[in-house]
């Protein structure tokens, strides 16, 4: 009777044990594969063009640089530009010498306009140039995206009511108030308008752009 009991016990152990192994294989399974729709092999986008607008001083560095590079490895072609032609200065220490003034930006030349965040984006987000670039860009037909604060130049244009965006945290109320539906998501996509809430999210960002350029 003993070794029956003993026998169950074992039984009882081993198909737990079992469960737990199959249990955490397809966890994994389960995060490999998102991991893969997050970082997987991007579409090549040859021939499109965009181009990032940054602040004068104090862009935030990533939302810069790595979105620009993951357009760039899909082939596409990037134009940076701002208010000025001096070199900027991101908030982490990198800098850039912008290629074109926002003047002289025509958003039907671009298949993507992107306004990069970082604290000196607000100098964007009453600038009728900048609003003009971003309401052109709409009108065409063009991608329109913007990260971190920058979210609310587009929102500032009229062009977040009624979608779905994100932003950085200390701007959603601005963006409901013109009438976005704030989601909190990384990265959210709204028909042509991209937003993302920050650098943690640069990559990502670039790659639904990317993904957005090839369809």
């Amino acid at each position: 009777m003993k070794e029956k009991n003993r026998y169950v016990r074992l039984s009882g152990g081993l198909a737990l044990l079992v469960t737990i192994c199959i249990a955490v294989f397809f966890a994994g399974c389960r995060k490999k594969g998102g991991e893969e729709m997050e970082t997987g092999e991007l579409p090549e986008i040859s021939g499109k063009k965009v181009v990032m607008l940054i602040a004068s001083k104090n862009f935030r560095d990533e939302e810069l640089f790595e979105p620009r590079k993951i357009i760039m490895d899909a082939g596409g072609e990037v134009v940076v530009a701002s208010s000025s032609l001096k070199t900027a200065k991101g908030m982490m220490g990198a800098t850039f010498k912008p290629e074109v003034l926002l003047k002289d930006v025509k958003a039907e030349d671009f298949d993507a306009v992107v306004f990069v965040g970082g604290g000196g984006a607000s100098e964007y987000w009453n600038d009728k140039t900048a609003l003009s670039l971003a309401k052109t860009a709409a009108a065409n037909g063009k991608l329109v995206c913007a990260i971190c604060i920058a979210p609310t130049t587009l929102a500032n244009a009229g062009l977040l009511d009624g979608k779905r965006a994100t932003v950085w945290k200390s701007e959603v109320k601005t963006i409901e108030k013109k009438g976005a539906t704030y989601t909190g998501a990384d990265v959210e996509i709204d028909g042509k308008f991209i937003t993302g809430n920050g650098p943690a999210s640069a990559a990502k960002f670039g790659r639904a752009i990317v993904r957005a350029l090839a369809r």
